[in-house]
């Protein structure tokens, strides 16, 4: 009998693992942050979430066409990020305002840059950032929640404990920023249905946990140590309810472009992503802290990389000096 033997080029093996399947687990994972920031702040949180989507997928569709490159729509890739992008907006904020971030995050940060995979920055981050600089107050107009309708628009618990010296952790509303009746993003929505996202992905292996769990925990340690007022004197449960900490670290810095490859440069990753949300958040003009840190620890994904690669087996040090097998050979005269 006949054997065909075919020969390829590596690696020969293979698995079922897919971009557009790991895509979908971060869109199932998502669905109980957009189910529930829907549920609370209604339609205008809905009509954010699919503008911010759809306009995703025709900035990206438009680009490949227009620069002639093959159309990768099909990888649910752009549909994560208008999601992602969607749920750090306020659902107070005009239809216009996603649109210009989703293409801003698809044309600019990603496609300018190679496309998916090659992108230094997370691009639904950078479009925040790029949106909170250029319309300010459509970026910061917080609604809150249908739940409560006596009350339309107001500052955040964040947005209040930096504007109002009177304002103490003690009269937030644990329970509000559990189960979403505080205003803020429609992501921050419920901490509850974050964290089960961020279970499912672990769960699915779909992300590591070293970045979620070095990022919460050196958070809550900076966090604990400065405090806001006095050197070991903050409220943990408040500044990990009263953001977007949990969606950041869950979502956001495990996006496989922009972070670390190595398992220690994860950890690396995650502390200073903790730091210097600290940082911003306590000694600066920010009220939050999340979207930069992030963005700045991207910066640093290739100096992390380089220094936190692990060595290659088999290896030798430059010290390393082999020694030459066989007996010694007497030099010449």
């Amino acid at each position: 009998m006949n054997v065909i033997l075919t020969v390829s080029s590596p690696p020969h093996i293979t698995g079922r693992d897919t971009t557009t399947r790991r895509m979908r687990d971060v869109l199932i994972a998502l669905l109980p942050a957009c189910a529930f920031g829907v549920y609370v702040y209604g339609n205008a949180a809905l009509a954010t979430l699919a503008v911010a989507a759809l306009s995703a997928v025709v900035a990206e569709f438009l680009f490949q066409k227009i620069v002639g490159k093959k159309t990768t729509v099909s990888d649910l890739s752009a549909i994560i990020t208008g999601i992602l992008l969607g749920l750090n907006l306020s659902p107070a904020a005009p239809l216009w305002i996603p649109v210009i971030g989703s293409f801003f995050a698809i044309i600019v940060v990603k496609q300018l840059f190679g496309g998916l995979g090659q992108n230094f920055l997370n691009p639904a981050l950078a479009a925040r950032a790029f949106l909170l600089a250029s319309f300010p107050y459509h970026s910061t107009n917080w609604a809150f929640p249908s739940l409560a309708p006596d009350a339309v628009a107001g500052p955040t618990y964040l947005d209040l404990i930096k504007q109002d010296p009177t304002f103490v952790p003690e009269m937030a509303d644990y329970m509000a920023l559990l189960f979403g009746k505080e205003g803020g993003t429609i992501g921050e929505a419920s901490a509850v249905a974050l964290v089960v996202g961020g279970i499912y992905l672990l769960l699915r292996r779909v992300i590591s946990w070293r970045i979620p769990v070095s990022y919460i925990g050196s958070f809550l340690l900076f966090a604990f140590v400065f405090g806001r007022d006095a050197f070991f004197s903050s409220h943990i449960l408040f500044e990990v309810l009263g953001g977007g900490l949990l969606m950041g670290a869950f979502f956001m810095a495990t996006d496989y472009a922009t972070s670390p490859i190595s398992p220690g440069g994860k950890i690396v990753m995650g502390i200073g992503c903790g730091f210097l949300t600290v940082i911003i958040r306590f000694y600066g003009g920010y009220p939050e802290g999340v979207s930069y840190a992030i963005l700045l620890m991207n910066l640093l994904v290739p100096v992390i990389d380089k220094y936190a690669r692990p060595r290659v087996y088999g290896k030798a040090r430059k010290s390393f000096k082999p020694k030459a097998f066989g007996p010694k050979r007497e030099a010449k005269a």
